[in-house]
């Protein structure tokens, strides 16, 4: 999403420029050039964006960098996830990230288009090892890994599917590119005043994990392999 590239354009001062038809962002970090971009919400978008980027440059490799949400009510909101495995939960399909800079990988991410707040469904998943939740990365993981490129991840959690925070209703108040629908979200304040506290809470937890995301990836791949991108 768009919020979660802030911080990677404001703390490697990338510049926006547009590459066959892709807007993407361009700078250098110790050398290295960087080259970020948006993928949009889902395991469509995000395969569809980076095959578009892949096609469109030469690519080292791939850092996938936000947020994620926790399958329990322990872990604090700002923790880095570092994966040991990737599951597609449409597919099954599993995917081995690619170790980057000093965090001990641990736990698996799940990869969902679909909203999980089951308690018996995550209740399962917890149990098979699951720490977090999110819409894109094992689509990205399955375009690296048919291509043969390196990836990692970086994401932060910013929300618990367990406590309530987040419902559909909250879900479709951000279009499929990241932004949000400002009459939804105007019509869904009308509705229920009472939850625009719980939404500026999670708009500061949010900042907060794609902050950390940003800095702990940008850390990894400082100490990490030389590439060109």
């Amino acid at each position: 999403m768009p919020m979660e590239l802030a911080p990677l354009k404001r703390k490697l001062a990338l510049t926006k420029t547009r590459i066959a038809s892709l807007d993407v962002h361009q700078g250098w970090l110790d050398g290295r050039s960087v080259v970020a971009i948006v993928t949009g919400m889902g395991t469509a978008l995000a395969a569809e964006h980076l095959v578009r980027l892949l096609d469109a440059m030469d690519i080292d490799r791939v850092v996938v960098v936000g947020i994620t949400g926790a399958v329990d009510d322990e872990t604090a909101i700002g923790t880095l996830i570092l994966p040991e495995r990737v599951v597609d939960g449409a597919s099954g399909a599993q995917y081995r990230p690619d170790r980057l800079g000093q965090g001990a990988p641990r736990g698996t991410m799940w990869t969902s288009d679909g909203l999980i707040t089951d308690p018996a469904v995550i209740a399962e998943l917890r149990s098979d090892g699951v720490v977090s939740l999110d819409m894109e990365t094992a689509a990205i993981a399955g375009v690296c890994e048919h291509r043969g490129i390196p990836w990692s991840v970086f994401r932060c959690i910013s929300d618990r599917a367990t406590d309530g925070s987040v419902d559909e209703e909250l879900f479709g108040l951000s279009r499929p590119d990241g932004t949000p629908d400002a009459k939804a979200v105007v019509a869904h304040v009308a509705r229920h005043p009472g939850r625009i506290p719980g939404l500026f809470r999670m708009a500061r937890q949010a900042k907060l994990a794609t902050e950390l995301a940003a800095a702990s990836a940008i850390e990894a791949v400082a100490d990490g392999p030389q590439g060109r991108r």
